[in-house]
């Protein structure tokens, strides 16, 4: 266990009372160690099996189809995928090995699909046929009883003397779209992105891969670890800062096996990458359901946030809210202060924005009088028009207005970002609208966060803008949350440079 105590600054120390930390951080050899996890040349799946039922079936299928649903994006993974049962010699195409050990081509990993009983001879066998990875679907072990702790150690004994890297058990497994490898049970692969999703739970993240495909959200792997056996979160935190497909680390986590080795690693990557973390068992009830779930302790909310913060996490309090801000960490740039312009068609959704803003520390400049004359002079805008900020330009607002107040404030010196608000109304023009936001981005290099309000009308306009990087969210707190995150990155950027 770790002993972890917060002074009255925020900060943290920690203690080490039962077993030496893993402080040896090396991020260029974690990541070579766990890449047998995400570009494996062979993969084998014991406990394959015939019956759709089974997860030998579904993990089996996943990876030959990329998933057991049939979407237009999947494919399947192109390495070598080996099914092991000893009773069948065929399933879903593919040959099948009574044991690993006699296959004669090289495997990189195995995924056990077996009761908690038969894993130590598994690995015993891994062992021999020099795998470099095991993912243990199964559960059983370190969350179930005494029994399971001591299959738990058993095996975990063989893979150390063999040098085999584990994932789980009682984990649903690993999904990396840039090589179509769908090595778990989640239902299918999500669409590629630049946000890695490493979760404790791997029922929550089917329901993520469920909703991202919904909301047209991609992500550079997905990444269920459940019982930490030996793997932890902290080790993937390393792989994915030396990911080439990864620009954002989410996280879930419900506890750590070693807070200090999670601190240092996290000191170490945040100047890389950003974390944004989501922490459960905030309250007594659920600290009490973290230990049930997988056999974690989830100590003190307090000291997490207390970690977060030292560490340079940035700290989520909802799930929609961390994949919020990791969608514009990912494809926005930072801001380069804190100064925010509002651009609305909507008189209320630009006061709520702006109390969200306030309630975040966003400042928000008033107008400069050079640029509310420039305004004025142009003909373009309604008279009844704020000349503040939020700047208002009054429900009949068309895409001419929208773009001549845009470039105003974009082009300011005053302003390091904007938020812009549509409410659909008679004289809007979403696509359009949506192109001007686009090309405005590009030319100032500005962050720009959408907030196109609505449903149907809106649907082709907030596609267009998140296909072309600029995220839009249907709710103005979380456009300000979402900007907000920018700013604060920004912050801790140019603080690591001086």
């Amino acid at each position: 266990m770790t002993r972890v105590e917060v002074n009255r600054i925020g900060n943290i120390t920690c203690e080490k009372t039962t077993k030496e930390s893993r402080m040896q951080i090396d991020l260029e050899k974690t990541h070579s160690e766990l890449q047998c996890f995400f570009e494996p040349k062979g993969v084998a799946v014991i406990g394959a099996s015939s019956h759709p039922e089974k997860i030998g079936y579904q993990v089996l299928k996943n990876l030959r189809e990329g998933g057991v649903f049939s979407l237009p994006h999947l494919k399947g993974f192109t390495g070598k995928i080996f099914p092991i049962n000893p009773k069948a010699e065929h399933i879903l195409g593919l040959k099948c090995y009574p044991r690993i050990t006699d296959i004669s081509e090289r495997v990189d990993l195995a995924i056990i699909c077996l009761p908690a009983r038969l894993v130590p001879q598994v690995m015993q066998d891994c062992a021999m046929k020099k795998v470099k990875g095991v993912s243990i679907i199964s559960a059983g072990f370190g969350e179930a009883d005494s029994k399971g702790r001591k299959l738990q150690e058993e095996f975990l004994g063989i893979a150390k003397k063999a040098g085999i890297r584990i994932v789980g058990p009682n984990c649903l497994g690993i999904l990396y779209p840039p090589q179509h490898l769908n090595a778990s049970f989640a239902p299918f692969l999500p669409f590629s992105g630049k946000v890695a999703f490493i979760s404790q739970s791997g029922a929550l993240l089917d329901s993520v891969i469920d909703w991202s495909v919904k909301d047209n959200y991609g992500f550079s792997a997905m990444i269920s670890y459940g019982n930490k056996s030996d793997l932890d979160a902290p080790d993937f935190i390393a792989w994915a800062a030396k990911d080439p497909y990864t620009k954002v680390i989410t996280l879930y986590v419900e506890g750590f096996s070693d807070g200090r080795y999670f601190l240092e690693m996290a000191k170490k990557v945040t100047p890389i990458k950003p974390i944004v973390a989501l922490k459960a068992g905030r309250t007594a009830t659920g600290s009490r359901a973290v230990g049930s779930h997988t056999g974690s302790l989830a100590g003190s909310y307090q000291i997490y946030k207390g970690v977060f913060k030292q560490s340079g996490v940035i700290m989520a309090d909802t799930l929609t809210q961390m994949f919020d801000m990791a969608r514009a960490l990912a494809y926005q740039p930072l801001a380069k202060g804190n100064r925010l312009a509002i651009v609305t068609n909507g008189g209320g959704s630009g006061v709520m924005c702006a109390d969200y803003c306030e309630e975040l520390a966003i400042e928000l400049p008033a107008l400069p009088r050079q640029l509310i004359e420039k305004l004025d002079k142009s003909g373009k805008m309604h008279p009844a028009w704020s000349r503040g900020n939020p700047l208002d330009l009054v429900g009949d607002a068309g895409p001419e207005r929208y773009e001549l107040a845009l470039e105003a404030v974009m082009g300011s010196e005053v302003y390091d970002g904007a938020i812009v608000i549509q409410a659909v109304q008679t004289s809007t023009q979403p696509l359009r609208n949506a192109g001007i936001l686009v090309e405005v981005q590009k030319k100032y290099k500005k962050p720009i966060i959408g907030a196109f309000m609505g449903g149907v009308i809106s649907e082709a306009s907030i596609k267009y803008l998140e296909e072309h990087g600029i995220p839009n969210y249907d709710d103005v707190d979380r456009a300000a949350r979402a900007m907000w995150v920018l700013m604060e990155r920004g912050r801790h950027y140019r603080r690591r440079k001086l």
